[in-house]
């Protein structure tokens, strides 16, 4: 482990442990286990991920689309086995096999694969998460106790609404508004671990009635082995396919956010020792009560911005929220739950993602339509079989336009040729390869969710001085949003480095893709858009010979 930015790794996990404090209590809450579980989640998976994992600066602890999966597990398992103590034992075994099934997905280098996962599955499936999150807590924002099921939620709805606490409602909304209005002041501000704080003196100060997290263990965690006597064969065969599932979301989840990081870092995350870490913090987190977790997106870009580059800074998270337990535990108590649905409210907004259901309208039908089914099953039936729907339908799509091309291109295979390869026919007469600055990108075939990914990794082959990059796209007859959203982040990024970017091509259905979504101008200005390379050529010589600013098609 390097200590060279130790001031920063400090800093940046503690500022990561201040945001991860009220969410972990929140989670913990929403799990049916109680704010502790949550804790000791976000303590022991936080601390032993960070140091066996393979992203260095990323925080992880319970997570959204985990927490609703263990949520309804809790609520299966209590259901059967009559009380939460009877049923802790397959609770945490569940809990246990999670970590193992990520350390063999891990040891299996299952993590290359989440690369093949398209847009409108994963865009549904994070919008689903969030409308149960936010759907879950209408009835503890009102003060009540929730169903464990959304179905329930809304046949209950109706009936309940005489019994409204009023105090509960006005403390969560109190919280969300607080949660929204202090970034606006300040940016750099803790909002919810201050919105958490004002609402909660508020409350004890006025003896608010309004129910409470109430108290939490004293002292150092304390291993609940004993929960795991007496395990019999059938209840592991009812822990595997939940442990299956939290894993798989767990991948999924760790994944996105190494991805994230990566990009803010410059750097490259193993994915395979990254599910091996998140597999050994699991599992002792179960070991002592804890709900688990994944790779958290919005602390892990907290600790980044606040100074953490190496592992420390995730131990340290976890070494924080230790300290904030054993100091100030007993003030937790007085949290309301209320106030932490607020939180939970707002974190479900935050999952939901807009930019694909802003998209809704502008994308191809069978986008749209994969993405609505996924999102509409991962509400009301069940979140990996949603996923598995979605990818099931998502090849069919593209294995029905994939064969309609057939008949009208003889090139189905993406084929990329790098500018040190053999240039295409068109090109020969043009003589490019004397402009030692322009790099040509040469994409051939559809497009697609399954070769996007492909595009990221191509951005790292750019020669660092290379002033002007072309996109020759002519043979690329079809694209879907997942290509579109890969090609716009690897064009964004050319363009941060100060790389002027062009695009050629004569396809109908890409051109009408980034013109619906405004991939043309808000992304490459139409100035740059040309029809054959013949006119791009032309364009380069005027570049060339006015070298501080590159002209426009009409020579402006």
């Amino acid at each position: 482990m390097k200590f060279h930015s130790l001031k920063g790794d400090i800093f940046g996990g503690i500022t990561a442990g201040i945001v991860a404090l009220p969410l972990a209590l929140a989670f913990g809450v929403q799990s049916g286990l109680g704010a502790t579980a949550g804790l000791y989640g976000a303590m022991f998976l936080g601390f032993f991920a960070a140091i066996f994992g393979g992203t260095p600066t990323q925080v992880s602890g319970p997570t959204g689309p985990m927490t609703i999966v263990a949520a309804s597990l809790v609520a299966v398992a209590v259901a059967k086995y009559a009380s939460l103590e009877s049923a802790l034992g397959v609770i945490l075994l569940t809990f246990f096999l999670t970590g193992v099934f990520l350390v063999v997905f891990g040891l299996l280098q299952i993590g290359k694969y989440i690369k093949y996962i398209p847009f409108p599955v994963l865009s549904g499936f994070m919008s689903g998460i969030g409308v149960i999150i936010i759907l879950l807590q209408i009835f503890p924002a009102m003060g009540l106790v929730s169903p464990s099921k959304v179905i329930d939620v809304l046949i209950e709805l109706p009936g309940a609404l005489p019994e409204i606490n009023y105090t509960a409602l006005a403390i969560t909304g109190g919280t969300i508004l607080l949660i929204y209005l202090i970034p606006l002041i300040n940016r750099s501000l803790p909002a919810t671990l201050i919105s958490l704080i004002l609402v909660s003196g508020v409350s004890y100060l006025l003896s608010l009635d309004a129910p409470l997290i109430g108290s939490l263990p004293r002292g150092l965690p304390v291993p609940a082995l004993g929960s795991f006597t007496g395990i019999s064969f059938d209840d592991l065969r009812m822990a595997l396919l939940p442990a299956l599932m939290l894993a798989g979301l767990g991948t999924i989840d760790t994944l996105l956010t190494s991805v994230v990081a990566d990009n803010i870092t410059r750097t490259r995350h193993n994915s395979n020792r990254e599910l091996i870490g998140q597999g050994i913090g699991n599992m002792v987190a179960s070991l002592f009560g804890g709900i688990p977790g994944a790779g958290a997106t919005m602390r892990t870009v907290v600790n980044i911005k606040s100074g953490g580059k190496t592992r420390l800074s995730g131990a340290t998270h976890a070494l924080f929220l230790l300290v904030i337990l054993l100091g100030l535990g007993r003030f937790v108590s007085f949290i309301p739950l209320a106030a932490l649905s607020g939180v939970l409210i707002t974190v479900g907004t935050g999952i939901i993602e807009r930019r694909g259901i802003r998209s809704l309208f502008s994308m191809p039908k069978s986008d749209a339509f994969i993405l609505v089914i996924v999102l509409v099953l991962t509400v009301f039936v069940d979140l990996l079989e949603a996923v598995a729907i979605g990818m099931v339908i998502a090849s069919l799509v593209f294995m029905r336009k994939a064969s309609s091309l057939i008949e009208e291109s003889t090139t189905l295979t993406r084929v990329e040729k790098d500018d040190h390869e053999m240039a295409w026919g068109d090109e020969a007469n043009l003589h490019l390869d004397h402009y030692k600055q322009v790099y040509i990108k040469r994409l051939e075939g559809p497009l697609f969710f399954g070769v996007a990914n492909r595009i990221m990794e191509r951005i790292t082959k750019i020669p660092p001085d290379a002033r002007v990059v072309i996109f020759r796209m002519k043979n690329v007859p079809y694209m879907d949003l997942s290509g579109l959203y890969a090609l716009e982040e690897v064009i964004r990024e050319m363009q941060r480095l100060g790389i002027t970017v062009a695009l050629t091509m004569t396809q109908s259905q890409p051109m009408h893709l980034f013109r619906k979504n405004k991939f043309v101008p808000d992304v490459v200005p139409e100035k740059f858009m040309f029809q054959s390379i013949e006119e791009c050529a032309d364009w380069l010589k005027d570049y060339f010979r006015n070298r501080n600013t590159p002209p426009a098609k009409d020579g402006t």
